[in-house]
């Protein structure tokens, strides 16, 4: 951040030059030179105080390092733990992590899951096809002749409209029972498939009901496939139809809105009925093009859009007598949801104008396609085309650029009610292998935009086995509550033939099993690699399956969850490199430096990591391994010789002869699990265990106390050793128990916190144990009580010496309350010790510091008093004395900063209630000064799982602007009511009856889903960490008339910065304000996203494309789907409107159409 010419902070050097990293400014050397200059002058008979030397103030350093260090080395307890570990050696094994076996061993054990699954999903999809092979179609076939349970039957009884349309309905819909299981999340019944069928289908049109009759016949398969493997979760058969036959049967998650959800266009259906798609979208913006028509194609484009995956690319133009983008995106770019956000926002902002010029068009589509110095799929290239209607063929274009080999679809769509010639429209479509769709109002959308997926579905029918290939989805929500899943898919393809030696070409649909992110997760090891080991899976397009950081903090079933992986970690080289690795399908292994992310995201550390990673075979994903050198080695309880059933809860009562007392230091053993019971509390300490599985049957609660309880209750009735209990878990956590007890005894007791002003003394370790010391201190412990997920315990890990953490300042108190509450300072640091050159780091000690009194000690310590009793030095008229923190607190301002720039110790009293702000909002110039002057770097980020209110909507998709209102001759007139525009209005109307908002950009509302209250949003973070600057360093901060000299120095084996300023003179200078809080960036572009599209990440496509094949019959390319009404039946409907009776179901269902 470059500091304007007038303010007070130190000048930044430009990008290109050199940093003073050792050099003094010039203007600090005359400084240095010729100090009496710089002193103000003394007034006669006054003291003559003097800006303290640098040796004075690395004197107090010193003193300010001693103090710290013997309190910890007298509190903390870090040298006497690591004794008692040593004195209990005989009781655990020190076991090794060796990265390769252990990246090995889960990369086959998730293939060996995904593979039963894939089982299951070949066992469905050959079945599928049989039944429907076998099946007889039936042109009369009645709605009372299919019987099934209609999975939205439940929750439309409940919703007076949607009864109302579906009255008069003949399907047998069956009644079932449903249980609660634990696995789905959900009440189900194994012994019924559900079907969902989308709200705009009606479910009693003959293909539709075909389509209920014969795959029905799924349903034993899914009941074999479940007693084969009895970890199956949802099967699912999503028809090209429409219709979704699911297993087990469960009553639909009715969204509180009208339910939009439609299979074929959910990711995994997407992902699996085509191979990847290069598509360009071109819309005419000609002055023909207006109100309605114009609505209705930025609608259709953005429906179009959501038919688009990761693995396709995408480019939005309008056309008129010239094309041009409508958006920054000048070539295709990937479609993934920030991109298609992009896109669908400036379709928002499309006006008609000019005349239409389909030839722009075109051209400009075909540059697109061909351009090759760019990201693309390379496969399934087409161009979709939005119009009103026009006469011009363009026949010389597609001469040009596509025929005589056709490599190109072309779809186009005649969109509106017009009287326009189509002929041309259908033409073009039939004459390059595509087809050709009307939309003449808002129900034909949804639909017409979704089915040119059956056209790429081709190539994938004819080419038969080899086709037949299971994919794996990205990340995403599922629609019934199962929460994060991938689903692996199979495309089912009809087997019949159209007549002899002619073989059929549609695709039936796609057959896809769930797998939960949760049962992925329990195959990898988590506590054995410490609180910073981990394990990551990516997939081809570097999108993470498994992560830490992979926390979306609002879902949307419409659209899949994408975090990059070098998006869930700070980004470097190294990354990048791994990244491109792992897409490759290569194994590796390297360890480098590199910058974390504290849990609270507040600091960066920065730190050595060790990354291994293999492929998963027969997958697209590829797994790594993450761990830290000081995780190379991990404690393993063994107690088995010490193990004594509880029998009552008598026997988990403390003996007295376990009672404290002086000195009395015992060996740990099971008999140490009484020192859980909270009657020891008020001697040993508060405990609070992790909510860990330690057994099966133990009742999880967010209640530490509440989850203790229910763990002592357990152990009354099993022992550590039960099958039913992980032992590993179980024996650490009592062996540290009994560790942290003897901590208690050894150190603890015998100590007077109040000498020197500690709130309380705590220990941590990875078994699970959190002990605090004295009980009354726990009242006040806000620390997660797992240590794998406290920032203080993982910080302290990856940081030598003490780690110093002031509270939120939300937390905090004003000065006035502090006499009656205080505010404690947490300050931790590793246990680490060594046993036969293995070294380990299993525990964190550290205590809590009184704020109010440390910062009168800090005062005394940072002054020419020795200690607090001591009289102040007192400086004559004829004497010249430097300025302390003590006595010149008004003059002299004193600081303790920890490195990620947040206010620790002050000796401004005023200031006591700004303690764990960022110093920025404290002193603003002075904080600009140090990231100056390198003694802080800056790390900016983006968070892609971030949740933002709601934007409020705009007026661009709003339906009753600019829908057609007729005039009253409009309505005097006869030949009006027969006309295109009437029956236009009249099914908006009937329409909007349902679809409340039909004309909304992003329809996700009307599904009920939660970003309705919430939206998924991008957030720039950004974090402060030391520099490369650690020693004594002096400087001004020069403000025109007037400057500020200070001094800062790292102290020694803290994280804390010690920083001694003149307070500043000049209110009228102003600094720039560094900001560390999170601010929120455009929901709908991100970070320079259009900027980001021209540097785009390495990825990798699916390897086989199905885009041709030689006897595709492109004869069947399209016709008009809407029909001439009559009178009579537009007078009927107008009729209901009046009356405001309800429509009948034809009036709403549009029947499913097949190609």
């Amino acid at each position: 951040m470059a500091v304007p010419a007038r303010t007070c902070g130190a000048r930044r050097p430009g990008p290109g030059a050199p940093r003073p990293a050792g050099r003094p400014p010039r203007l600090l050397l005359l400084l240095l030179l010729l100090p009496p200059l710089l002193l103000p002058p003394a007034a006669p008979g006054a003291a003559a105080y003097s800006f303290p030397q640098l040796h004075t103030m690395q004197h107090w350093a010193r003193r300010l390092e001693q103090e710290i260090d013997g309190v910890m080395r007298i509190f903390g307890g870090a040298q006497q733990l690591r004794e008692i570990y040593r004195d209990n050696r005989n009781l655990f094994a020190v076991q090794e992590n060796e990265p390769r076996a252990l990246v090995e061993k889960v990369a086959g054990d998730i293939e060996g899951l995904l593979a039963r699954k894939v089982q299951a999903l070949k066992r469905l999809a050959d079945a599928a096809e049989t039944f429907q092979k076998a099946h007889r179609w039936q042109d009369n076939i009645k709605e009372e002749d299919i019987v099934y349970y209609d999975a939205k039957a439940d929750a439309e009884l409940d919703d007076p409209e949607v009864e109302d349309l579906e009255r008069g309905s003949k399907v047998s819909t069956l009644k079932l029972d449903f249980v609660e299981d634990a696995n789905f999340k959900n009440k189900v019944n194994y012994s019924y498939t559900a079907v969902q069928i989308p709200t705009d289908i009606y479910k009693g049109s003959t293909v539709i009901l075909n389509e209920l009759n014969w795959t029905e016949a799924l349903e034993s398969v899914f009941a074999e496939n479940r007693r084969r493997d009895p970890t199956l979760l949802w099967q699912v058969f999503g028809s090209a139809t429409g219709v979704t036959r699911y297993y087990p049967a469960t009553p639909w998650r009715a969204p509180k809105k009208i339910d939009l959800y439609d299979v074929r266009r959910r990711p995994w259906y997407i992902q699996g009925a085509s191979s990847p798609k290069d598509m360009v979208i071109i819309v005419d913006v000609s002055g023909s093009v207006s109100g309605l028509t114009l609505k209705l194609m930025k609608t259709s484009v953005c429906e179009m859009l959501d038919t688009l995956s990761d693995d396709d690319y995408v480019n939005v133009a309008s056309f008129n007598e010239k094309a041009q983008p409508v958006s920054c995106f000048t070539h295709l770019v990937q479609a993934n949801v920030r991109n298609k956000k992009v896109f669908k926002e400036a379709v928002q902002g499309m006006v008609a104008k000019g005349t239409t010029g389909y030839k722009a068009g075109f051209e400009y589509a075909f540059d697109q396609l061909q351009n090759s110095n760019i990201s693309r799929a390379n496969c399934n290239k087409m161009i979709m085309m939005f119009t009103d209607g026009g006469e011009d063929r363009v026949q010389d274009v597609f001469e040009k650029y596509n025929w005589p080999n056709r490599t190109v679809r072309v779809f186009t769509f005649s969109v509106g009610q017009h009287n326009y010639d189509v002929t041309p429209l259908q033409w073009m479509a039939c004459a390059n292998k595509g087809y050709y769709f009307e939309i003449p109002s808002i129900g034909a959308i949804r639909i017409n935009t979704q089915e040119y997926l059956d056209v790429l579905g081709r190539p994938m029918v004819l080419a038969g086995k080899e086709a037949k290939q299971v994919q794996w989805t990205n990340v995403y929500e599922d629609a019934l509550g199962l929460g994060l899943v991938v689903t692996g898919t199979l495309p089912v393809f009809n087997l019949t033939q159209d007549g002899p030696g002619e073989k059929n070409q549609l695709i039936l649909g796609v057959m896809g099993i769930d797998v939960a992110l949760n049962d992925i997760k329990r195959l990898t090891p988590n506590y054995t690699l410490g609180a910073n080991g981990y394990v990551f899976a990516i997939d081809l397009n570097g999108y993470v399956l498994l992560h830490p950081n992979l926390r979306p903090q609002t879902t949307n079933f419409r659209e899949p969850v994408t975090l990059d992986f070098l998006d869930a970690e700070l980004e470097d080289e190294n990354k990048e490199e791994i990244r491109r690795s792992m897409i490759d399908g290569s194994r590796g292994h390297r360890q480098i430096r590199t910058l974390v992310k504290s849990l609270d995201e507040r600091y960066i550390d920065e730190v050595m990591r060790n990354y291994t990673w293999v492929p998963i075979r027969s997958t697209n994903y590829s797994l790594g391994l993450v761990l830290p050198p000081y995780s190379t080695f991990y404690l393993q309880a063994n107690l088995s010789d010490q193990i004594l059933q509880v029998k009552s809860p008598g026997a988990l009562r403390p003996p007295a002869s376990r009672l404290p007392s002086p000195r009395r230091i015992t060996p740990v053993s099971v008999a140490d699990f009484e020192f859980l019971l909270p009657s020891s509390f008020e001697s040993e300490g508060h405990v609070f265990i992790a909510p860990r599985e330690y057994c099966k049957d133990l009742n999880a609660s967010d209640n530490n106390t509440e989850f203790l309880k229910n763990f002592i209750e357990l152990m009354e009735k099993v022992t550590p050793d039960s099958k039913q209990c992980n032992n590993f878990l179980l024996h650490n956590l009592i062996l540290d128990t009994g560790i942290t007890q003897q901590l208690v005894e050894r150190v603890w007791r015998d100590q007077d916190l109040n000498t020197y002003s500690l709130l309380a003394v705590f220990a941590a370790t990875d078994g699970g144990i959190t002990r605090v010391f004295p009980n009354k201190a726990a009242e006040d412990w806000t620390e997660n009580p797992e240590p794998f997920n406290a920032s203080f315990y993982r910080r302290s890990l990856d940081n030598r010496g003490y780690v110093f953490r002031p509270p939120h300042q939300e937390a905090l108190l004003r000065p006035l309350e502090l006499e009656n509450d205080t505010v404690g300072i947490l300050v931790s640091t590793a246990v680490e010790f060594s046993l036969g050159g293995r070294t380990l780091r299993p525990a964190v000690v550290g205590v809590k510091l009184d704020l109010e009194a440390w910062a009168e000690k800090f005062k005394v310590l940072a002054s020419n008093r020795t200690h607090q009793d001591q009289p102040q030095k007192q400086c004559g008229p004829s004497t010249h004395c430097e300025m302390d923190c003590e006595v010149n607190n008004e003059d002299l301002l004193c600081v303790l900063i920890d490195d990620g720039g947040f206010l620790v110790l002050s000796n401004q009293n005023h200031q006591w209630d700004q303690v764990g702000r960022f110093f920025s909002e404290v002193d603003a110039n002075l904080m600009l000064a140090l990231y100056n002057n390198s003694f802080y770097a800056r790390k900016e980020s983006f968070d892609y799982q971030a949740a933002c209110a709601p934007q409020p909507p705009g007026n661009l998709g709003a339906a009753p602007r600019g829908v057609f209102v007729p005039t009253v001759a409009d309505l005097l007139n006869l030949a009006w009511w027969s006309s295109a525009a009437a029956w236009s209005l009249f099914q908006q109307l009937l329409y909007g009856l349902v679809y409340h908002s039909w004309f909304q950009a992003d329809p996700a509302e009307a599904e009920g889903s939660p970003e309705a209250r919430e939206s998924s949003c991008v957030v720039k973070q950004t974090q402060y960490y030391f520099g490369p600057v650690n020693a004594s360093y002096n400087a001004i901060i020069d403000c025109g008339n007037c400057s500020r000299l200070f001094h800062a120095q790292r102290l020694s084996n803290t994280n804390l910065l010690f920083v001694v300023a003149e307070k500043p003179l000049c209110s009228q200078c102003e600094a720039g304000r560094l900001l560390q809080k999170e601010t929120h960036c455009c929901p709908a572009d991100g970070p320079e996203q259009c900027e980001l599209v021209q540097r785009p990440r390495y990825r990798r496509g699916p390897h086989i494309c199905f885009d041709y094949n030689a006897t595709e019959d492109t004869s069947d390319c399209g016709r008009g789907a809407s029909f001439p009404p009559s009178l009579g039946v537009l007078v009927s409907l107008q009729l209901l409107l009046l009356l405001g009776l309800p429509p009948g179901p034809q009036a709403l269902h549009v029947p499913a159409r097949r190609l």
